[in-house]
């Protein structure tokens, strides 16, 4: 009989807090988020100079910026793509050796869209 009593006022008692909980008044106000953008997610339409490292490997052109450290996909509208791999390569003669750039050009996103670049240095052994 008491597993019986003790059945029943459990089921009794969540029922009363499915109740209460459902009576509780709710912050219904809305709170603003604030929504930072990191740098990467800023679109710029000027043309700016970053100065960094163009790494080149696998077919994609890569652009650590020596300020900041981030990395940008690098674009080259008015270069033949062909040719500039050819660059690279005799210069660095190896992919994925990183090469010292002044890159002039505009971010968009995570995306560099280069107009115009000179190398200013090769990374290496010293010779």
């Amino acid at each position: 009989m008491k597993l019986l009593d003790l059945k029943y006022k459990f089921i009794i008692f969540l029922f009363l807090i499915g109740l209460i909980s459902c009576t509780i008044p709710k912050n219904i106000m809305q709170q603003e988020k604030i929504i930072t953008l990191s740098p990467k997610a800023v679109i710029s339409d000027t043309v700016k100079t970053y100065v960094g490292w163009w790494v080149y490997g696998e077919g994609q052109h890569i652009f650590k910026d020596e300020l900041i450290l981030d990395e940008y996909d690098l674009v080259f509208p008015n270069e033949n793509m062909v040719e500039l791999v050819e660059l690279y390569i005799s210069v660095c003669e190896m992919e994925y050796f990183p090469m010292e750039c002044q890159m002039k050009g505009i971010l968009s996103g995570s995306i560099l869209s280069v107009q115009e670049f000179e190398i200013l240095y090769i990374q290496g052994c010293g010779e």
